[in-house]
């Protein structure tokens, strides 16, 4: 095979299924007998497992949903080019002539954490696994954005705050650190962002109204947050 376009879908499809793998239900039902679906926001990320299953099954949920993200693009970034033309992996760096490649697969990933198809097409919100494949696409801004996730927790205490700003901060840290970069990468940051972004629209409705949850490490959940 030779076709790096055709490469590049197929490491894309393949990283929307493994995106879509739902550790936060997983772990909750081995640990805690519990689907956490069925209690606080109904969400299968990290927060919500904080909430209902407790700090092991939260810790071991944000652990393997960044993994999964990274894997996807440690995986594909020398794949597409061994099978490929043989071109050299930095011409999928960012700035380089195919550096949209990794943005696809990034995009890919993200979308399988939140419309996951093992679960009808629902699934997180996309922030675990967003860390995790951009930090391994560029792991500076990977950083940065972190960074400014935990800052903006930490003032506000509403994780949901943290993760609105580091779903806008994505697309304008690629495009200020990397302005040369192709328009399809430009264009699948900007998707991530505004796909976790949409993600959060509860938590958005809930924050203009009051009624967003704060974090706590103690405090647990046993009924739906709309009850």
């Amino acid at each position: 095979m030779h076709n790096p376009i055709l490469l590049t879908a197929i490491c894309a499809v393949v990283s929307f299924f493994i995106g879509a793998i739902p550790f936060g239900l997983i772990l909750g039902r081995v640990f805690n007998h519990t689907d956490i679906r069925k209690a606080g926001s109904g969400n299968i990320g990290t927060t919500n497992a904080l909430r209902v299953a407790g700090p092991k099954v939260a810790a071991l949920t944000l652990l393997l949903d960044c993994l999964k993200g990274a894997i996807c693009v440690l995986i594909a970034r020398p794949l597409i080019a061994d099978l490929g033309y043989g071109f050299p992996v930095s011409i999928m760096a960012p700035g380089a002539a195919g550096d949209w490649m990794l943005g696809v697969i990034c995009l890919a990933a993200v979308w399988g954490h939140i419309f996951s198809p093992y679960l009808n097409f629902h699934g997180g919100k996309g922030i675990a696994v967003g860390l995790g494949v951009i930090l391994a696409w560029y792991w500076p801004i990977g950083l940065s954005l972190l960074g400014m996730f935990i800052v903006a927790v930490a003032i506000t205490k509403y994780v949901s705050v943290g993760s609105l700003a580091a779903a806008i901060g994505l697309p304008i840290a690629a495009c200020a650190v990397f302005p040369y970069s192709s328009l399809g990468l430009k264009f699948c940051m900007a998707m991530i962002g505004i796909t976790v972004v949409w993600a959060h629209r509860a938590n958005i409705k809930k924050l203009m109204t009051g009624k967003e949850s704060k974090l706590s490490f103690t405090k647990r959940v046993t009924e739906p947050d709309d009850k």
